[in-house]
């Protein structure tokens, strides 16, 4: 199978320590499916997704999960 951007970006999310940049709200819900079973202290791709979902005002973290 020929790599293309899209199957790189898609593996890219298949690796928790790789940091896979910049989501979208899609990508990251997807990616927040994926590693389900990962924190978000260990998995890279899990702390992106996070972020990125909160970022967008579609994921409200509880006050357990702030960091202050």
């Amino acid at each position: 199978m020929q790599q293309t951007n899209l199957n790189m970006h898609v593996a890219g999310l298949l690796i928790c320590g790789r940091d896979p940049g910049i989501m979208t709200n899609e990508q990251a819900h997807a990616a927040m499916q994926l590693h389900i079973d990962c924190t978000v202290d260990r998995c890279r791709v899990r702390r992106r997704a996070r972020t990125t979902l909160v970022e967008a005002g579609r994921c409200v973290l509880d006050q357990r999960a702030l960091p202050y």
